[in-house]
């Protein structure tokens, strides 16, 4: 017979640790063999070779100011269309630059993931904020979550948004009035990142929050900036990718945490108000004069299944950041460049002009939009030279040649927009200049449609991108139209990645109110 020993045996005891112990071993030496086959790879792409045994190419990154951002985008020269990048020296990150790779890698949506594995990948840093929403999730779940989503951006809820829209420009042009009388500067992503949040509450959720008002007192936007600063921090330190040390023995770390439960705390109230309010409703209700919160939170699966509490979370969070800070960066630069060159200001003005010339108002119309022809234009180049998200990260689930390359199943890639949208190859020597001409419809139609991704492209796209046109276009037309702006002298202009471009002392500038002809 044999003997049974009990559990807490030593014998029982040694088995299980040896088991353990060989497990382990076991998986080390599979990621080491599979490690030393990439490496073989990896080393053949084109890159800059002086390289540190630990740290890769991170040892060399400033920052992520002005000279971080030159740092990444100096690569272009000696490798104009791709390139590796070592994040330590165990992961290699391929950075792809011009519209020939970048297409290739698009292409093959269907075999790329969104959600990089590994620790101190881009998009999982922000996972503690933003969860599983678009931005973050992958494959079934993100093709299940984006139709159900995508009813919140039809053309009637986006012409529906427009009163709203106007609404909180209204504020913004009183703050400009006083501006404008006083004749003091104002600091450009401050007030204009007021008003793109009371857009996005207002339109997405229906929620007042007199942000406008409140300033930077307001502890939300206090939170998503120390949250975008945190993020990008964290991306270019190879001893911060790791969750376990980063949010347990680091500072910043502890701070994240902080203010993810403020964020949360936010969009959790919003959420149970509202479904509060829901329940309230008569039977029989459709979605039409609803808003993007009703609409996801009725959205239902041909089984009639609907998003959990902490699905619906994390796409709020996803859209009140997505909705808010990138559109703020773009508001912030192109308004900017538009100071800069005042004849490109005055001929959008005449543009402008032309629309309002027989009304009382100067509110924006859902009609008005497509004749802002030239506005666009100065738009779309705005985006390209200071384009809000500096890159989109991948990671290949299937190997893939690129320019004759083999890259394996389970690189990580990141599309580096700003370096795409300023690659000399692509744009010329002078890339570095605002040119609104570069969209002329001539000249777009000849233009690669993969040489300008200010919304990505492909299956991923962004999907509020319509909405953010409208909002730049209600925007700045109605600024302008009213006021002129000129860049406060002595100021030198710095960019900075914060998740989105910002910059790092601020825009100022100075605001005169136009004598109507």
């Amino acid at each position: 017979m044999f003997e049974i020993l009990p559990v807490d045996s030593p014998s029982v005891s040694t088995s299980l640790l040896v088991g353990l112990v060989a497990l382990c071993v076991y998986q080390l030496v599979v990621w080491y063999r599979r490690y030393t086959r990439w490496l073989a790879v990896y080393d053949k792409l084109p890159s800059d070779r002086d390289n540190h045994w630990f740290f890769g190419h991170m040892h060399k990154h400033p920052g992520p100011g002005e000279d971080g951002i030159q740092f990444m985008f100096s690569y272009t020269r000696p490798f104009p269309r791709l390139h590796a990048l070592w994040f330590g020296r165990l992961r290699c990150i391929l950075i792809v630059h011009h519209p020939d790779t970048v297409k290739i890698i698009l292409r093959a949506s269907a075999h790329i993931a969104k959600k990089p594995r590994g620790p101190g990948t881009a998009y999982m840093l922000g996972i503690k904020w933003l969860g599983e929403g678009l931005l973050i999730s992958n494959g079934d779940k993100w093709a299940r979550n984006r139709r159900l989503l995508t009813p919140a951006f039809h053309f009637d809820m986006l012409k529906s948004y427009l009163s709203k829209q106007n609404a909180c420009t209204d504020v913004l042009m009183s703050k400009m009035e006083g501006f404008a009388t006083s004749g003091q500067s104002f600091e450009v992503f401050r007030h204009l990142g007021l008003c793109s949040l009371d857009i996005i509450s207002r339109c997405a959720f229906s929620r007042e929050t007199n942000c406008q008002t409140e300033g930077e007192n307001n502890p939300y936007v206090q939170a998503v900036g120390r949250l975008t600063d945190l993020w990008i921090k964290r991306s270019i330190n190879v001893l911060q990718a790791f969750d376990f040390i980063y949010f347990n023995f680091t500072r910043d770390g502890r701070d994240f945490t902080r203010q993810c439960d403020l964020v949360h705390d936010v969009s959790e109230a919003m959420i149970k108000k509202r479904i509060k309010t829901m329940k309230q409703r008569t039977d029989g209700q459709t979605s039409e004069g609803l808003d993007f919160l009703d609409i996801i939170l009725q959205a239902r699966d041909e089984d009639g299944r609907g998003l959990t509490f902490n699905e619906v979370r994390d796409e709020v969070d996803t859209f009140l950041f997505e909705g808010h800070d990138t559109t703020t960066s773009a508001l912030s630069f192109i308004l900017y460049a538009l100071a800069k060159y005042p004849e490109i200001q005055e001929k959008c003005r005449q543009e402008i002009n032309s629309i309002f010339q027989d009304r009382d108002n100067d509110v924006i119309q859902y009609q008005d939009l497509s004749k802002m022809e030239y506005l666009t234009q100065c738009i779309k180049e705005g985006l390209r030279l200071f384009c809000p998200v500096f890159f989109i990260q991948r990671q290949m689930t299937e190997d893939v040649t690129l320019e004759g390359y083999h890259i394996p199943e389970g690189t990580h890639v990141a599309l580096a927009i700003y370096n795409l949208h300023h690659n000399a190859t692509v744009w010329g020597e002078d890339n570095d200049e605002y040119k609104p001409e570069r969209f002329e419809p001539e000249t777009a139609r000849q233009m690669d449609p993969y040489a300008f991704l200010p919304f990505s492209a492909g299956q991923r796209n962004c999907i509020g991108q319509i909405f953010a046109m409208n909002e730049l276009k209600i925007v700045l037309s109605r600024l302008i139209n009213r006021y002129t702006f000129t860049v406060k002298e002595g100021q030198t202009i710095r960019k900075k990645l914060a998740v989105v471009m910002r910059t790092e002392n601020g825009i100022w500038l100075d605001v005169k109110k136009r004598v109507k002809e």
